[in-house]
């Protein structure tokens, strides 16, 4: 069973998101598909890839949001409905299984679908496909995954905001470079895909399977810049990296938790900001 994630995370970080996606890449992706796009959203969670790059396609489509959490799919579907209906476009639901949103350039159409990723891409509907798109999934998986996708895909394959190893919190602390290497190992561990994550050798593995394959590949960088407003984003980060660092240096379990108090301390006071590298990939088949 591949690893899931908490649908107030996923809310938490999806401004951030929206905001650290390369647009060039996202455009060059609409470019390369038909008039009227059918995409899978490979481990869709809320369906806030949906949200942001709907918009940018601006024309008739299809999405499918493939996640193995069927809570996360119903929530998807919840907030798109919601979202759609804040900006002044109708809504409608034809089956139980379809959401249909009534926009000026066209409807959009999303299904879900609950289906384990660690097969993939085994068991995706690929024939009612024109590009496959996924964000924040692929420092999660195996290198044989990522190496049997891109076997297996004749489609666009969009990925966003894969972890890119550098995360940093200002000012620096002393102890940053201890919970960044437990973090690092964290992200390394096994999450059901196979073997052990990618981490953030994500967008470089991905990059060379899928030209390995004759795709043309694009990355380019795109980072969370987190201010000192964002009191509660800086907190969950801060909070993350700590209980991830300490499951692997156990031995400098008070030396994590100061840093950790530290920083919670520094977020409150708004003297806390942070970067964390991300890089976004686009592969296209060459024709």
């Amino acid at each position: 069973m591949s690893e899931s994630f908490d649908a107030d995370w996923l809310e938490l970080r999806e401004p951030f998101d929206a905001r650290a996606r390369d647009f060039d890449l996202a455009f060059a992706l609409s470019a390369a598909l038909p008039a009227r796009p059918r995409l899978l959203d490979l481990g869709a969670g809320t369906g806030s890839l949906f949200r942001w790059l709907a918009p940018l396609l601006n024309r008739p489509q299809a999405w499918t949001l493939v996640d193995a959490d069927v809570t996360l799919i119903e929530f998807a579907f919840d907030t798109i409905a919601m979202r759609a209906v804040e900006v002044g476009f109708e809504v409608s639901a034809p089956n139980k299984r379809t959401l249909l949103v009534h926009t000026p350039s066209g409807a959009w159409r999303v299904d879900g679908l609950v289906r384990d990723l660690a097969d993939a891409p085994d068991g995706l509907p690929l024939g009612k496909a024109d590009g496959v798109v996924c964000s924040a999934l692929l420092d999660l998986v195996s290198r044989r995954w990522a190496e049997r996708v891109a076997e297996g895909l004749r489609l666009p394959f969009y990925a966003a905001l894969n972890v890119a190893g550098d995360a940093r919190f200002l000012p620096p602390h002393p102890s940053d470079g201890a919970v960044a290497r437990g973090f690092r190992r964290d992200q390394r561990r096994e999450k059901g895909f196979e073997g052990p994550a990618l981490g953030s050798e994500a967008a470089r593995v991905a990059a060379a399977a899928f030209r390995a394959q004759g795709f043309g590949v694009t990355t380019a960088p795109s980072p969370w810049r987190i201010g000192p407003a964002d009191t509660r984003m800086l907190n969950a980060l801060a909070k993350g990296h700590a209980e991830a660092a300490l499951r692997w240096t156990p031995r400098g379990a008070g030396t994590i938790r100061a840093w950790s108090a530290m920083r919670a301390a520094q977020a409150r006071r708004g003297a806390l900001r942070a970067v964390v590298g991300h890089t976004d990939l686009l592969a296209l088949p060459r024709h």
